[in-house]
């Protein structure tokens, strides 16, 4: 551990948060909250003071089931889908409003919960979630079918059609290191199309779901139409994958828990869109500013401590400004430096949990000892408890690495040079992955070939990590399957039918 003349410590919480956190643990089904049937509890702790903070419930099997019937019997009633469509449309944009009205309250619990700085997720997190509810609320009035002239019956001999319709009951598991957006991510697509939800988020980073629920009441959805269940993925999420009312699934996480996933799924043929993890390449070109290039490679990994999955984790820079771009991302390493969530001159957090902690500093000791060298950073700050791991940037890697071919999801990058735009090429897609990748450069033909060649579920120029909710988000190869976000996102919760009536 570094030595620090004051160990990193979290500042107090707010009287609001600390009510919050003082509430029982409860499962939200059919609008009511309700305890586990078990009784069980799971332990909330803060990743800044490593503190246990208070508990959520722990849903059973039996508790699964329940909030299923409540979806399932939601739908089939249609007390959702029988709503007039700019009925739903108000009701997901008043659920935007109060989102909007509370965002200060929910930045500061997905700081606490999840150990991104609070200042990240009022500017970043929030923001994104209540446009994604705003944008995908105009698609209830929109999702259309289409009429169709058969092509092997002479004209008006048959009426033909095709409808959009809700696939059903949608479950949808999301991860920790965006709770709340990502919930949203996959709350609002549903919602719009007419589908009904269990929710299950992340044990770690339950928080703000939970208040979400709050929101959801206030706002008016009618029971059963979002029901939220807390606890393990080996329980609640298992049962939920499935269960047989369940018609779809609607996952984010590992790639080895989404090929999991997918292989359950199989067994009733649910639907299932997956995002999953990403080794995601940044490639400077030598045109571009070295400490420009810099900058950006190092927001591109230490934002949210680099628990992103398209996190730009590998760099290529052309070998004629590699050193001096390394030298600025020691440099820029100091602005990424962790801070307690709440600190507000805080830009990165801690991991989010010990096992998170031991996972990446095990990286970088496996990559030390296999022969990479480092440029910055690889050690720890001195805290009292939390999980922090300060920016760190290794050099003299070699492309069989485990740090250069597995997903660290941690403040860690690998820098590497090349020579020549078709090799960079081909080290960007020797990857398993296929989620994202960032290029730098002023010359666009350059930027387009390699838009074009690298194969990757979004490309990015001169910027990273870059998102919006008209555009369609999802990974080649095993980084997913489907995508979310914009029109494609919600048609993955619709199921399209052929009609054909003889006149």
């Amino acid at each position: 551990m570094s030595s620090h003349s004051k160990p990193l410590t979290q500042l107090p919480y707010s009287d609001e948060a600390t009510r919050f956190l003082a509430r029982p643990p409860r499962l939200f089904i059919n609008g009511e909250w309700t305890p586990s049937s078990s009784g069980n509890t799971v332990a909330v702790i803060d990743p800044s003071s490593g503190k246990e903070i208070t508990r959520i419930a722990e849903a059973s099997e039996a508790d699964v089931d329940r909030a299923v019937a409540a979806a399932r019997t939601a739908f089939d009633d249609s007390r959702w889908t029988g709503l007039a469509p700019t009925a739903r449309e108000r009701l997901i944009h008043h659920l935007a409003d109060l989102l909007e009205r509370d965002a200060d309250k929910f930045a500061e619990l997905e700081a606490i919960d999840n150990g991104k700085p609070k200042a990240f997720a009022a500017a970043g997190d929030l923001p994104f979630a209540i446009a994604n509810l705003r944008y995908v609320a105009g698609w209830t009035t929109k999702l259309a079918g289409e009429t169709i002239e058969p092509g092997l019956s002479p004209e008006g001999t048959f009426h033909a059609y095709l409808r959009r319709e809700p696939i059903g009951v949608a479950a949808q598991i999301v991860p920790w290191n965006f709770p709340l957006s990502m919930a949203i991510d996959k709350i609002a697509p549903a919602l719009a199309a007419g589908c009904t939800i269990v929710l299950k988020p992340a044990e770690l980073t339950s928080l703000t779901a939970l208040r979400l629920a709050d929101l959801i009441i206030e706002a008016g959805f009618p029971a059963g139409v979002v029901n939220i269940v807390t606890g393990r993925g080996s329980v609640a999420g298992e049962r939920l994958v499935r269960h047989p009312d369940v018609d779809k699934v609607s996952f984010t996480g590992s790639t080895a828990v989404g090929k999991h996933i997918n292989t359950a799924a199989t067994e009733t043929m649910k639907r299932v869109t997956l995002e999953l993890g990403g080794k995601s390449p940044v490639v400077v070109l030598p045109d571009f500013d070295a400490d420009q290039a810099a900058a950006g490679a190092a927001q591109a990994i230490f934002y949210n401590a680099g628990q992103v999955c398209v996190a730009g984790s590998r760099l290529y820079v052309h070998s004629s400004i590699f050193d001096k771009v390394v030298e600025g991302l020691a440099s820029h390493a100091s602005y990424w430096a962790p801070r307690p969530s709440l600190d507000p001159d805080a830009h990165m957090g801690p991991v989010v949990s010990q096992g998170q902690f031991d996972r990446v500093m095990g990286y970088i000791e496996a990559g030390t000892k296999a022969g990479a060298s480092l440029a910055t950073g690889g050690d720890a700050p001195s805290s009292d408890g939390g999980y922090y791991i300060n920016p760190t940037v290794l050099v003299d890697v070699k492309p069989d690495m485990g740090v250069v071919r597995e997903e660290i999801f941690g403040p860690v990058l690998v820098a590497q040079r090349y020579d020549d735009l078709d090799d960079v090429v081909r080290q960007a897609n020797d990857t398993p992955y296929g989620l994202a990748a960032g290029i730098w450069t002023h010359d666009l033909g350059a930027m387009h070939r390699l838009a074009s060649k690298i194969k990757a579920g979004t490309i990015w120029g001169n910027t990273h990590g870059a998102v919006d909710p008209l555009m369609p988000f999802g990974g080649y190869k095993q980084s997913g399957i489907g995508r979310q976000q914009g029109r494609a996102g919600v048609e993955m919760y619709t199921e399209l039918k052929s009609v054909i009536i003889r006149l």
